[in-house]
């Protein structure tokens, strides 16, 4: 309020009560000013000591809640690591054996067609050798009986007429 309200209010005042009742009437709004200032501080007193509690009961919910999340958060941290790491060691054993095997498959591969190829090329020799020696007795057989043989007799020629009337070259000559 600005001083020209509060001016208007005590001139107001003034005339309805009139100068003997004025400091009665300021002493009588000073203690109610005061009972009600008294009163608005008790209620927050009050609402402050009531809600204290309510606080600390909230910090106390808030930090169990903040340390069981957080041993939740830990223990799922190292469960995850350890499943991660079981997880890992199982690939890897079964990569090490894959790769074993394979080795081993690849090894009994290479170890069969080094034989077969030893093999086919045994019987390839073999055949060869056997196709020499065929080759070596066919010649020296055919060299052996190769006897000449006497060349075969002329066969006489005679020139028979033709029928052909024309053809006299033969006959006469």
């Amino acid at each position: 309020m600005s001083g020209q309200e509060i001016l208007v209010i005590v001139i107001v005042a003034l005339l309805l009560f009139g100068a003997d009742k004025l400091p009665e009437i300021a002493k009588t709004i000073g203690k109610g000013m005061r009972d009600f200032r008294n009163a608005t501080d008790e209620i927050r007193r009050e609402i402050e000591n009531s809600t204290s509690e309510i606080r600390k009961d909230l910090t106390q919910v808030a930090e169990t809640v903040t340390k069981d999340v957080t041993a939740f958060s830990d223990k799922m941290t190292k469960d995850v690591g350890e499943i991660a790491e079981t997880i890992t060691k199982d690939v890897n054993n079964f990569s090490n054996k894959i790769t074993k095997e394979v080795n081993e498959v690849t090894s009994s591969v290479n170890t069969d067609l080094n034989n077969f190829t030893s093999e086919v090329k045994k019987e390839v020799e073999g055949v060869a050798q056997t196709i020499k020696d065929d080759t070596a007795e066919t010649a020296k057989s055919l060299t052996e009986n190769a006897t000449p043989k006497p060349a075969p007799a002329p066969t006489p020629q005679y020139n028979y007429p033709s029928d052909d009337p024309y053809d006299n070259y033969d006959y006469y000559g």
